[in-house]
């Protein structure tokens, strides 16, 4: 089995969440779509793989927004052709943060900027625990989306809708895969000053991510479980029991 990994800048790596695919059995394949020398000129081309081909699909995080085609279009929006073919195909996806909303433009629902965006560790609620367990989840988002028609929302807080099912689609707005490590590179690429001009204090985020790292990569890998027990094994009319 193959599982393809989006990663859409060289600062976020899949982290826990390719370990547990890796557990589960999976050869983790990663795509790179923006080079680091590419980071503040996020315009590139790159042919990507069928996604069709691979049995499960983890578009990940991105800096940018999924709506700004003048920016980064010429990617964004061969992804989005792929994610429906997938989903045409049967092929479970599991979206994380920007990779989720891609998920929600690519099946009619909407990606806009949001009054209450989120950086750092938020509680997030969960009428579905066995997929999406409850928060707290680290967020770094500036927008939010509006799930798809025949979408279900299985978590949210007060200030986004947090997670939601579609077929076989998970789209998560938080960042499972986070870890310290990672954390560190995002704020050595830009998020030092973001942070700060949302009120934190990177030193004290580090810390605290720092602190729950252990109990992060297990929440974690029971996404992933959830993902692959709940979301990935249901009926599709493209691929019938």
């Amino acid at each position: 089995m193959r599982v393809l990994v989006i990663q859409h800048d060289h600062a976020s790596p899949i982290g826990p969440v390719g370990e547990r695919f890796a557990d589960h059995g999976y050869d983790v394949v990663t795509h790179p779509v923006v080079a680091e020398e590419h980071f503040h000129s996020p315009g590139v081309t790159t042919e990507f793989p069928d996604f069709a081909s691979f049995d499960a699909v983890v578009p990940m995080g991105a800096p940018w927004s999924t709506y700004d085609v003048a920016t980064v279009g010429s990617w964004v929006l061969p992804e989005l052709d792929q994610l429906r073919a997938a989903d045409a195909a049967g092929v479970p996806v599991l979206g994380i943060c920007f990779g989720g909303q891609l998920l929600a433009e690519a099946h009619g629902g909407g990606v806009q900027p949001t009054e209450r965006p989120e950086i750092g560790w938020y509680d997030v609620a969960s009428s579905a625990p066995d997929i999406v367990p409850a928060g707290p989840w680290f967020e770094w988002h500036y927008d939010a989306w509006t799930i798809p028609p025949g979408a279900t929302e299985i978590a949210s807080n007060a200030n986004a809708s947090q997670a939601f099912v579609l077929r076989r689609n998970l789209g998560v707005q938080f960042h499972p895969e986070l870890t310290s490590t990672m954390l560190a590179g995002w704020l050595a690429n830009g998020g030092n000053g973001k942070a700060r001009e949302f009120g934190l204090d990177p030193a004290d985020l580090l810390a605290r991510t720092t602190a729950v790292d252990s109990r992060s990569r297990a929440r974690a890998h029971a996404l992933v479980d959830g993902f692959l027990a709940r979301v990935a094994d249901r009926l599709s009319p493209a691929r019938p029991a």
